[in-house]
Parts: structure tokens; C-alpha cells; sequence
């Protein structure tokens, strides 16, 4: 037999020769995304497959040129982390790479915590080979390749170690159509490479159907992973691990461990569906896992948890660029001897992104919600991170009670001048609470917010409408707990300017030290054309806010210019204007729409025909002969200037009245009002057509 070796050929033809050679009982021919080279098991063609998900063998990465497996494998990891393919289909055992000499595979298990990092940004290039990510992504995948533990990676050369490959892709990937018939119905296998994808499908399916009060259940510690973990770890619908919060029981789950508060809420909990869809969703898997899985899942049960709810809870990466930048600020307000003089805590540190440059790690604090973070600090701390493994630690920092911090940072917040020499660093979630008054604290509000927190209820009446605002909520417990410290903070500009922040303003008396602005944007996670400013704040100084000069930056950390930020402190606006040439009895050609009074609400103010009824939250005012020119006024000015990344958040405010008597300006509006309109007649005649059918030769009469 010939031997293999793939030199002088291109990508895609090695590609169509590996999965040929060497795959051939398999499917190679559906590309996922950017991955360069899948392999899935070959459909079964003796039943339907339609409720099934689809089996991969291996993701990988290809290379013409020789290339380093490190160097491919990390590539490999930032283009399914980008897609977050594991999201969207069940993971492969193997990860993989190779070039025209050889092909590695590394467990899929063993990388998959790269993904879960909270704050690490995905929006990089994969094949950007120089930036930071890559570098941080290429370290840790190189631990794992180098390891001297077994069952990591293997490499195989195509010509000198042709008959070993054959040998471990049949001994390792045994999902062939033979197997699947064999199997029927065809259940996918779950291990420790595919369990968290399942648990979102799961939750999606199974979890609507149990009769459990689930936020009754969360005050006693019992989550809906519990649930999952108690079905993925039966045998004909009976548990048989012992040591689970829940246990499935046939028909019903059963609370495993009894405490007066749980048997207050429930004991039991059944399927209100009869158990149907419990039992068409386990038709599609194999139960029980392999019991050599058993203790690594219950292990990470901190990893189940819906992708959107991390997001939601505020798992948002700072990128390198302003991390750098704030440092610099800090040290220009704080002196170049900060980190020496005073005590850091990030309290919202995710993987500790933030504080890295940092040197005195006896002096810096980390905590952070979720415990896979702390997990991944210690790893980073064991490899070199600047950080004391003492000093980082889970904490809820809106609910949990400052009882729970190590005594080290306990004796800081306790003693009032220590507490002057503390600055809370943190880049804090933009995510919202319930925004509804009355609600009691751990109601769950569905999709678009999180559940009501300790500090929303404790500090409503301080916050406002703004309380919603988790990063707000951060902020007023930093002000009111921790009274002297210095804040040094990434966030929205709304506690400066916002309206809603009005109460907010009136409270949180503290002197801005010093601001810069930067796109949200350049944030991972975050979405939307708006700034995000670094404040420092000297919580000690008694100072109401009423305007800084901050600095701008773009995308790339250049300098743009000084813009001043204002609190609109006693102003009027411009929509408090408008409301003034409100009529009632007059013939109306058109109504203008608009809600808010900022660029952010830019898009949502418009002139229709007539026809359109009332929008909740929208101020309306009709137009007619007797005031159109003041509504062609407002609807120009609110228009005219394009909405930015950097004017999102600026105020229109109450003209004065030399408008008047400028007739020019007038017309402009008015001509503005005309052109710039997409007026139509589906709701009623359209009054704002400025030619006659004749001159635009119209096909029908307007």
C-alpha cells in the first residue's frame, strides 16, 4: 500500500484527502461555520432522523504548510468560541488539527473551560495570530498539550503512522451508520464533552413540564440543574446516584435532603404534562452516562447555566485597551505609588480580567458570582497570575451579606480610614433587574432581566426608575456600605445625565475625579452605539455633579477629543416644548411620534399621516395648519444631526425663542419635514406630498 503524505497541495484538497483516507464510514462533506474540517457520523437510513440531533466526530483545523499543533489548535478553539458552535450542536469527543504530515486530536473535554471564561473576548480574528487573546488561548491549550497526564493529545504522522490512526479513529469514533442502526431508535451518547449543550435543550423541553415553584426552590439552594443532573444520572427513570439534591423517582422527583425550609415549600414534584415530553426527551439519549463521568459532572454543576443568563448576570469582558487606559487614570488621580498606598477589590471580577498589570497581589482582592470563575483565577494564579488565591473568592456582591468576605478585607471595610485607602475597581453588569415597584426580592421577571436583587429592594427609594440598573445597584451599595472608599468604575452615563437618575444624583454626593469615554463597542457581549465611561470617584468628598470635561477615545485607544458631560440639572427639555402647541379641535394632517428627548431615542421619533392611534410611552401631537411649523421645528432639529456612538446619551433641550423670527430656519424645517419624510397614505390621505401627480408623472392618482 502506498504510503500517505499530502505535500504541495492545497487546503482543500489535503481536506477532501484526510476525509477520504481516513474517514471514509463517515461524513465529511457539511462545514459548520468557520470550522475548517468536521466529521459526522453518516445519517442511518432505516427510520426518521428528524427529532435527532446530528453527531460529530471531530471539529478541526487544517493547514496546508507544516504548522505548529499548538499554534493550529488555538485558532481552532477562538473560531468555535466566536460561533460558539457548541451552543448550537452537541460537541465532538475530539478536537482537532492537521497539516500535510500530521493530524492531532486532543479530548474535547479537556478544552471545553476555555468557553466558559466570563470575560474574554471572542471578537477577535482567529487567524490574527499577534493579538493578546491568541496568546492567552495558545498558553492554555499548550498546557494541555504538554501535559505528561494521559488521555490528552495525540499525534499521528500520516506516513509513518498510518495503520496506528486507523486504529484510534476505530477504537474512538465509534458513531458509524452500522452503530446508529444498531442502536435503534438512534439515541445520542452524553459525556462530559456534550452535557452542558444537553442541559439547554433540556430546559427548553423538560423543565417547563415539572410542577416546581422555581423561585421558591432557589431560596433553598435547589436549581433546575438538580433536576437535569437527577434524569441524567437514571436508569429507567430511577436515579442511581445517591448524593443528588433531587433523585427521579418514575414518575415524580423527590428532595433528597430535608431541612424545615425545603418541607415547607415542597417535597415532592410531578410532570404536568403526564410525563410525555420528559419521556420523548430522553428517548433522544442514552441514559445512564458512563459511570467514569458520574463525579466530573456533578462537579461542574456550577457550568450549567444558560449562556444568556451569564451574559444577563454580567459576564462581559474588558478588553485589554481600556484596562491599560483606566490603570493610567488611576495612577494620574491616585499618584504613581496607588497600587503600594492603597487596597484594590474588584468585586465583579469575572476571571480577573480587569486586574491584570497589577503588582502588589498582597494588597488586591477578587470576587466574583460564579464559581467557575474561581476556579479559573486559581488555575491562572497556579500559572503565573498576579493574584494570592486567599484573596479571591465567590461572593454575590447584591445579595450576600459583607459577613461573608475573608477577614482581611472584613477588617478594611470595618475600620473607617482603611476604608479611604480602598478602591473598588470593577467593570460591573449593564444588565437590568425587575422594574416593577412591589415586587418581592427573588421574583423571577422571565427573559429580559434577572430576578429582583437584596440591594433593588433595600435601596429602591435612593435609586428610582434608575434602580433597575444593576451596575447602578453596585454603585449605591459601594456608596452606603463602604463610606470614604474610592470607585473606580466602568459604565453607562445615565447616573451622570440620565433623568431617570435624578433621585440617584440627589443621594450619591461624591466628587468625579476624573472621566474618559470609550465605544461599548469595543466590549464583548455588549451591544448598542453608545459610551462607556471610566469614572473615579472619591466617595469621602461631599460634591453634588453637575458637568466634567472627559476625555474620548476610539475603538483603537486614539485620542479624539474633550467633551463635556453635563447632568441637565433644572433643565427643561426639548419634548416639554413640543407638548406646549398641542391642539384638540383642529383638522390634523399628521402626528408626530416621539418618545425621550435624547440621541438613543433618535430613531423612534417620526411623522405619520394622520391615521395612527395612541402608542403607549410615546408623546403625540397632532399636527395641523395652525402649528405646523413648530412641529417641522421639532421634528428637524430631532432629526437633522446623526445619531453617534458618542452624542447617544445628549440631551435636547428647550429652546429659547429667537427661532421666531428666523424665517430661513423655519423653511429649512419645514423643507426638512417634507423630504426627509417616508410618509405613506396606508393610514389615512398623505397631506405632505410636495408635487402634484402631473410633475412625477404618477401611474395613479395620489
Amino acid at each position: 500500500m502506498q504510503l500517505m503524505k499530502y505535500s504541495s497541495i492545497r487546503e482543500e484538497e489535503l481536506k477532501n484527502k484526510v476525509g477520504r483516507d481516513f474517514f471514509g464510514g463517515f461524513d465529511c462533506t457539511e462545514i459548520r461555520g468557520a470550522i475548517d474540517f468536521a466529521v459526522k457520523a453518516a445519517a442511518p437510513t432505516s427510520f426518521d432522523l428528524d427529532c435527532l440531533d446530528e453527531q460529530y466526530i471531530l471539529w478541526a483545523e487544517a493547514k496546508a504548510a507544516p504548522a505548529d499543533v499548538v499554534v493550529m489548535l488555538a485558532q481552532l478553539v477562538l473560531t468555535v468560541g466566536k460561533a460558539r458552535t457548541f451552543d448550537r450542536y452537541l460537541p465532538p469527543p475530539f478536537l482537532g488539527c492537521f497539516d500535510c504530515e500530521k493530524i492531532a486530536f486532543v479530548p474535547y473535554s479537556e478544552i471545553q473551560d476555555i468557553f466558559y471564561q466570563n470575560d474574554f473576548n471572542w471578537k477577535v480574528a482567529p487567524s490574527d495570530h499577534s493579538t493578546r487573546e491568541f496568546q492567552q488561548v495558545y498558553e492554555q491549550v499548550s498546557r494541555i498539550v504538554n501535559t505528561d497526564a494521559p488521555w490528552t493529545t495525540y499525534i499521528f504522522d500520516f506516513e509513518r503512522d498510518e495503520k496506528e490512526l486507523k486504529q484510534f479513529i476505530k477504537n474512538n469514533c465509534s458513531y458509524t451508520e452500522k452503530d446508529s442502526i444498531n442502536r435503534f431508535p438512534a439515541k445520542n451518547r452524553i459525556d462530559k464533552n456534550n452535557f452542558i449543550i444537553v442541559y439547554t435543550r433540556w430546559l427548553e423541553t423538560v423543565k417547563p413540564t415539572i410542577g416546581v415553584n422555581w423561585d421558591a426552590a432557589k431560596k433553598v439552594n435547589i436549581i433546575d440543574s438538580d433536576f437535569y443532573l437527577a434524569d441524567l444520572l437514571s436508569a429507567n427513570n430511577e436515579t442511581i446516584k445517591d448524593k443528588l439534591n433531587v433523585l427521579l423517582k418514575s414518575h415524580l422527583y423527590k428532595y433528597n435532603r430535608q431541612t424545615d425550609a425545603l418541607s415547607e415549600i415542597f417535597r415532592e414534584a410531578y410532570f404536568n404534562d403526564g410525563q410525555k415530553a420528559h419521556a420523548q426527551f430522553w428517548a433522544r439519549y442514552e441514559r445512564p452516562l458512563l459511570e467514569g463521568y458520574w463525579d466530573y459532572i456533578i462537579e461542574r454543576r456550577d457550568l450549567l447555566v444558560p449562556q444568556d443568563v451569564r451574559e444577563r448576570k454580567g459576564s462581559f469582558f474588558t478588553p485589554r485597551i481600556w484596562v491599560e487606559k483606566s490603570q493610567e487614570y488611576l495612577a494620574d488621580v491616585f499618584g504613581q505609588d496607588w497600587q503600594d498606598e492603597y487596597y484594590v477589590w474588584d468585586c465583579a471580577a469575572g476571571t480577573g480580567n480587569l486586574l491584570a498589570g497589577l503588582t502588589n497581589k498582597y494588597r488586591i482582592w477578587a470576587s466574583t458570582l460564579d464559581k467557575q470563575d474561581v476556579y479559573v483565577m486559581h488555575e491562572r494564579i497556579r500559572n503565573g497570575a498576579n493574584l494570592l488565591e486567599a484573596h479571591v473568592f465567590q461572593f454575590d456582591f447584591l445579595n450576600d451579606s459583607f459577613d461573608r468576605l475573608p477577614d482581611g478585607l472584613q477588617k478594611i471595610i470595618s475600620d473607617p480610614t482603611l476604608r479611604k485607602r480602598l478602591i473598588i475597581y470593577i467593570n460591573p453588569p449593564y444588565a437590568e433587574t425587575n422594574a416593577r415597584k412591589g415586587v418581592k426580592q427573588g421574583e423571577n421577571i422571565g427573559k429580559t432581566g434577572l430576578n429582583l436583587t437584596v440591594q433593588r429592594t433595600k435601596y429602591d427609594d435612593f435609586l428610582g426608575r434608575g434602580g433597575r440598573e444593576l451596575y447602578a445597584q453596585f454603585i449605591v451599595r459601594i456608596y452606603k456600605e463602604i463610606t470614604g472608599c474610592k470607585i473606580g468604575v466602568f459604565s453607562k452615563l445615565k447616573i451622570l445625565n440620565s433623568p431617570f437618575y435624578l433621585n440617584f444624583r440627589n443621594f450619591f454626593l461624591a466628587e468625579l475625579k476624573k472621566l474618559f469615554l470609550c465605544p461599548a463597542s469595543s466590549f464583548d457581549n455588549v451591544t448598542g452605539t453608545f459610551p462607556i465611561g471610566f469614572q473615579i470617584w472619591d466617595t469621602a468628598v461631599n460634591n453634588r455633579f453637575r458637568m466634567i470635561k472627559a476625555d474620548v477615545f476610539d475603538i483603537s485607544g486614539n485620542f479624539l477629543q474633550k467633551k463635556v458631560i453635563y447632568s441637565y440639572e433644572n433643565q427643561k427639555y426639548i419634548n416639554e416644548w413640543i407638548v406646549r402647541y398641542r391642539r384638540k379641535n383642529d383638522v390634523f394632517i399628521g402626528k408626530i411620534f416621539c418618545v425621550g428627548s435624547d440621541f438613543q431615542h433618535q430613531a423612534y421619533c417620526r411623522l405619520n399621516s394622520q391615521g395612527l392611534g395612541n402608542q403607549a410611552g410615546f408623546t403625540i401631537i397632532g399636527v395641523s395648519l395652525q402649528n405646523i411649523l413648530e412641529c417641522c421645528v421639532f421634528f428637524a432639529v430631532r432629526k437633522v444631526i446623526p445619531a453617534t456612538w458618542l452624542n447617544d446619551r445628549d440631551q435636547f433641550l428647550y429652546p429659547d425663542r429667537k427661532w421666531e423670527k428666523d424665517a430661513a430656519f423655519q423653511n429649512d424645517c419645514l423643507t426638512y419635514a417634507i423630504f426627509a419624510n417616508n410618509i405613506s397614505s396606508r393610514h389615512g390621505v398623505n397631506h405632505w406630498i410636495p408635487f402634484p401627480e402631473s410633475e412625477v408623472d404618477a401611474r395613479t392618482e395620489f
